[in-house]
């Protein structure tokens, strides 16, 4: 069986309440602290894949890098995009796991139970 992710950071309150709602319904994933290990452009592109959205549906659009860098800007290309998430990982909505060939995005955190 392949190993649930949880795309985590433990200063986000959402994060951790996805790491205690999975705990409670038997499920421990594996805890990828993102910010300090940055997926790369093909594992960003393979997550956007699983979760099947656009690069821009996986960009946190409060952050100050997300208008810093210009990225309301609507001629940015996928692969643009795909390049500023995996250079400002900050940028990636959270949390996120990836369960059995599946992924979701927790916003909220009880939908990642779908997954189960």
């Amino acid at each position: 069986m392949t190993e649930s992710l949880l795309f985590h950071h433990p200063d986000c309150s959402k994060s951790r309440a996805a790491v205690e709602l999975l705990a409670q319904h038997g499920l421990r994933p594996r805890l990828l602290a993102y910010l300090e290990t940055p997926p790369t452009v093909a594992e960003i592109e393979a997550l956007l894949r699983l979760l099947a959205i656009a690069p821009r549906e996986l960009m946190r659009r409060d952050e100050p890098e997300y208008a810093a860098l210009g990225l309301e800007e609507t001629t940015l290309t996928h692969d643009e995009l795909v390049a500023a998430l995996a250079a400002n990982p900050r940028l990636i909505q959270r949390p996120i796991l990836i369960h059995r060939g599946r992924a979701a995005i927790g916003r909220p955190v009880e939908r990642l139970l779908d997954l189960l």
